[in-house]
């Protein structure tokens, strides 16, 4: 859990960082490889995917060690770090019923933290490998064309993409095995995991600069928390201690819950606006 909630530090301080160079990054031509090959172009967004790598890494070893559902729900608190940072750095406000709802993930993940077992114990079928390729490779082509779309809808088909993505990856770490090449170039965990993540970087990418964040971001929190953690139940044996599983379960949707009232924290604000605010008043 601590591996877990690592990760959460880190992809919410990232996504502040990478919200505001793809705010720098959207001016210029081009679909959202273009969108994307600017961003890389900033520094903040380097230093983003810096502690995104980092927080993968724990991320595994959380993935390795408790359920699913507990790793994803400790990913959707990222949004409370997203919060708490953009104030602190950003002079982003969080109002009262905010930081109740940073008080609320924290309570949510202290549930699942006293509920939560160790990591189911049966292996991944051929077909649900398979499944995850599948999946990821739809999510892929939403990223190739679903930035072009228009209407209210799109901000919550990015954000449900990219939370499908980042679910593919959580439910790939556990169908891999083993990490010797000949394994790993043979299992379709393997290229489902790299084409979900990184499908799924590219929609978050978009989500970030176009339309509603608030609601893409929504969208994600939904897409990497329910599906995965379904599926390390049902398929993967993931359980609970005994007789606590209706406080896992209580855990998990107060803390996604808790996420979705801080959704709007995907979006940091434009740089300009972070500079002016650091300017003195004359």
């Amino acid at each position: 859990m601590v591996c877990a909630l690592g990760a959460a530090v880190c992809f919410g301080t990232a996504t502040v960082l990478q919200a505001v160079a793809t705010r720098s990054a959207s001016t210029g031509g081009g679909g959202e490889a273009a969108l994307l090959l600017r961003a890389l172009r900033q520094w903040r967004y380097l230093a983003g995917l810096a502690l995104d790598g980092l927080g993968f890494l724990l991320q595994i070893a959380a993935l390795r060690s408790i359920p699913i559902y507990a790793v994803a729900a400790a990913l959707a608190s990222s949004l409370a770090v997203t919060g708490v940072v953009a104030a602190r750095l950003l002079q982003v406000r969080l109002s009262g019923t905010e930081w109740g709802a940073v008080g609320v993930v924290c309570a949510g993940l202290a549930m699942l933290g006293l509920a939560s077992g160790a990591e189911g114990d049966r292996e991944g079928s051929t077909a649900l490998k398979y499944a995850m390729l599948a999946i990821a490779v739809v999510v892929l082509l939403l990223g190739l064309f679903g930035g072009r779309w228009s209407g209210r809808g799109r901000a919550l088909v990015l954000g449900l993409g990219a939370g499908f993505g980042f679910g593919v990856v959580e439910v790939s770490v556990r169908l891999i095995d083993s990490l010797a090449p000949s394994e790993l170039l043979t299992n379709p965990a393997t290229y489902a995991l790299l084409l979900g993540g990184g499908a799924a970087f590219l929609l978050l990418t978009s989500a970030l600069q176009r339309g509603s964040v608030t609601t893409a971001t929504a969208g994600m929190v939904i897409g990497e928390t329910i599906g995965p953690a379904a599926v390390g139940v049902v398929w993967l044996g993931d359980r609970t201690r005994e007789g606590l599983a209706w406080l896992a379960v209580l855990g998990f949707v107060v803390a996604v819950a808790g996420a979705l009232a801080l959704a709007r924290f995907g979006e940091a604000p434009a740089p300009v606006a972070a500079e002016e605010a650091e300017e003195p008043a004359v």
